[in-house]
Order: C-alpha cells, then structure tokens, then sequence
C-alpha cells in the first residue's frame, strides 16, 4: 500500500487530493493506498473571494468550507497542524497540533502545496499584526480587519473629511499586482457609490515595471487597429477614475500614517495615508528538510526563499529564460518521490523583468502562482503521483508555459450595475521558443471589461466552491 502525503490545502493540495482520490477510484485502487492531507487551519478559503471581504460586501463565512466533510466523503484522511520538518530520506514528516501535539506521519510519496508565508517583516511596519499600520487582505481575519477599518474611513468621509487611501504592494519582491489592483478598483467604485469618491486622493504604489503588469509581464492583445498592450489599458482606467499611480516602487518602511519607499532610479519619498492596504512579499512556510544523518538539508532541496525545487532550469539570466525553462512535472529535483505545487515550488525566474535601483536595492516582482495556476499544477503533479504509483514515469505536465493564465478582476460587485475586467493570456509564462516574438499566442488572448465580466466572476465563485466541496457533476467544472 502506497501513503500519499499532501501538506497544504489550498487550490494545489486540496485540488490535488480530490484528484487523487478520483483517479485511484477509477482505477479501482482505491482501497489499495491512502490519502492523508495536512493543512494549518479546518477550511478551505476560496482566496479570489476576499477582495469581497476586505470592503464588508461578503461574510468570511461565504468563500469558506469544511475540508473534514469533503475528505470524508472522498475516503482522505486529514489533520489540522503544521508541519515542521521533513526527513526525505527515511520518508515521513513531523507535525504539531494546536495543543502542541507531535505527530509522526510515514509516507511514500508526498506533495508539497504549503502556500506562502506572508513575510511582513520584510517591511517595516507592514501589515496588520505585530504593530504593522497597513492592511491586508489575504487571510479570511486580515480582510475582515481590513473591512472594518475601510467601513471607518467610510464613517469619517460622511463626516465630510479627506482622506488618503494607499493601495498596492508592499515590498519590491511582492507578487499578486492582481489581487491589489482588484480591491482597488473595488474601492474606487464602492466610493462611488457612496458619493464619497471625490473626498479621496486614491494611490495605486507598486513594484510593477508597467502599468498593468501584474507580475506576468503583462499582456498583449491582437485588435483590429493592430497590438493592445495591459498598459494602455489600465493607463485609460487610471486616467478614467482619477487614480494616481506609482509604480516601480519598492517600500522601505511604513510609519503610522507615512509609507515611505524608493524608486527604480534611486530616489527616496514618503506619502501620507489615512487608510492603506499593501500587500506583503511571500516566502516558504519554515519547514526544514532532514536527512537520514541529521544534517539540515533545507537548503539543497528549496531555494533561498524556501520554495521547494522541481524540475525547473534555475541559474539563467532573466533575458536567457524561457518557456522550457519552466517545470512540468513538478516533481522535486533532489527526492522522485517528492512533488511540490501551487506557491509551495520554486519557479525558474521572474516573468516580469527585474531591476535593482542604483542603491542596490532589488525591485521585482515574483512570478504569481495563485489561483487556477495552482490548480493546474497541483492537478498535474497528483497525476503524475499516480503514475509512479502504477510504476510508471511521470508524464503529465502543468508547466505555466503550456497553459493558460486567466484573472477576473471585480471592480464593482453587482449582478446588475457592476462591472469586471476579464485578462486572458495563453500562455501564462512567455514561451518564445514555441511563439516567436511575444512568446504568447495573442490571438488566444484578451483583454475586456464589463458587466458580463461582473457575472462571470460571481460564477467562478459558486461553481469553484461547488466544485471544489465535491458537489454532484463537479468533475465537469474544469
């Protein structure tokens, strides 16, 4: 009997459990091996969701789920902990409970799908714990701190006071431009509706070498008057709702209510904010790699940041990367037992060209691994489990280069007034090896804006957390 390990639920592990268990079903060997999934809280939180949260127009309780009753319908075994070390070489992982409980689990294959660390101290003053003075929204109890203290904001705006609002990222390494950008338009039209929006002088601060970047390089789109770049795109938004911008920008240090931060070129400058939500950089969940002798191995089996290393091409410069440089497997480049998925894998290089200001100070953003990315990969990875579980080679491939890369941006949370702008890209990482020129197949791209967006966007919501509680039919929700 094979024991399958996954650390993480997220949209790679828990994914990639359902997959796993769906497959070992038809194959009929279900009651051979068994599925264990370790994850550090009770729910799954339906992340694309919080943005909803983070301005009080959604209860947490909406984008979440039990995973105990969905592993029990599926036959995985589950536990609520963290994991702590891994011991590659004898094949089994220690955990620690709530009640600081230690728990030794064996396995023989096992797949890495953590999520990030949401590295604050990166910063000075970033986030809202540990006397951080900004907001987040990428925890269910981080946006509804960041709810409450928007819904203040709102309350001192009625009163007729100004207000400041500073919304981007929060370091020059940060990725998920996306998500950011998506509260900000939310905000921006939340105001609005509120009548409120000309009291605020709204800030977009960002790592982003361009407009429209969002940590994937951008995207173009083939049109009838020749090529649209994201840029000019988002440029006409901006200019549209009287959003000042500042990007290629990496934060130094945040003060009550002062974000201070230094430019590309070198330059330093402070901004005051009453009300601020940045995002923060992200690095590997602390989890040490052991090996039979007692040696620390962490660092040959994940790079520096603590992403787990697969079977990427790491060393090249940013200009010599490319599609095939990108893992497909995903399978660990030291341990062929060992996957690693969603942000948990350490991916190649950036896909947004990186800079270092002449302070030396490095502004760039890191490659997003979120969402239906981690999904595909954690898909790909669980499939290529069972493969090896069949005695077989790996063979199934999610490689960001191969596919697509979908965002669905809320501005405005209405099935009738609101709006949502839709960015397609095939595919995700630049591939010029395959599409010279732009390293993307434009005509399978886009770039769109409107209320059918705002729908589709409500549709992903229901159907992934429809799907992904394994609802009837929810093979059929890709």
């Amino acid at each position: 009997m094979a024991k399958i390990l996954i650390v993480g639920a997220g949209f790679a592990g828990h994914f990639g459990a359902m997959t796993l268990a769906d497959q070992l079903k038809r194959k009929g060997l279900a009651k051979q091996h068994e599925i264990t999934v370790i994850n550090r809280g009770p729910n799954f939180n339906y992340i694309p969701s919080l943005i909803w949260v983070g301005i009080g127009q959604m209860a947490p309780q909406k984008m979440q789920f039990d995973l105990a009753k969905v592993y029990k319908k599926l036959g995985i075994k589950f536990h609520v902990g963290k994991v702590f070390e891994i011991h590659p070489d004898e094949q089994y992982a220690l955990m620690e409970t709530d009640s600081d409980k230690k728990i030794k689990l064996d396995y023989d294959y096992l797949m890495m799908a953590t999520g990030p660390l949401l590295n604050f101290p990166a910063t000075p003053g970033l986030g809202p714990d540990n006397g951080g003075f900004t907001n987040s929204v990428c925890t269910p109890p981080h946006a509804v701190h960041a709810a409450e203290n928007y819904l203040k904001l709102v309350d001192k705006l009625e009163k007729g006071e100004a207000a400041d609002v500073i919304i981007g990222t929060g370091h020059g390494t940060c990725t998920c431009q996306g998500a950011a950008l998506e509260y900000l338009f939310n905000v921006h039209n939340d105001l609005k509706k509120r009548g409120l929006r000309d009291l605020v002088n709204l800030t977009w601060l960002s790592n982003e070498p361009a407009l429209g970047d969002m940590g994937i390089s951008g995207v173009e789109v083939q049109t009838g008057n020749g090529i649209m770049d994201s840029a000019e795109f988002v440029q006409g938004l901006f200019e549209g709702y009287k959003i000042n911008w500042q990007i290629r920008s990496h934060v130094n240090k945040i003060e009550a209510d002062t974000v201070h931060y230094e430019t590309v070129e070198g330059d330093l400058n402070s901004k005051h904010f009453d009300f601020a939500m940045l995002l923060p950089p992200f690095k590997g969940q602390p989890i040490s790699y052991i090996a039979a002798d007692g040696s620390d191995i962490t660092s040959t089996v994940c790079n520096p940041a603590g992403f787990v290393k697969v079977d990427a091409v790491y060393g090249k410069a940013y200009a010599d990367l490319d599609g095939p440089d990108w893992p497909k497997t995903y399978q660990s480049s030291q341990y062929k037992n060992i996957y690693s998925a969603g942000i948990a894998f350490a991916p190649p290089g950036p896909l947004s060209k990186p800079s270092t200001s002449p302070n030396g100070t490095v502004i760039a953003p890191a490659p997003p691994r979120t969402g239906y990315t981690s999904e595909l990969c954690g898909h790909a990875a669980a499939l290529n489990i069972v493969d090896m579980i069949e005695g077989k080679s790996p063979s199934h491939s999610g490689s960001m280069a191969e596919t697509p890369g979908l965002c669905v941006a809320s501005m405005n949370k209405s099935a009738v007034t609101g709006n949502a702008m839709v960015i397609g890209l095939f595919p995700m990482a630049r591939n010029r090896a395959k599409y010279p020129g732009y390293g993307r197949d434009l005509k399978a791209s886009m770039i769109d804006i409107g209320l059918s967006g705002s729908w589709f966007k409500l549709f992903l919501h229901y159907a992934f957390m429809h799907k992904l509680q394994a609802r009837p039919f929810w093979r059929m929700i890709p």
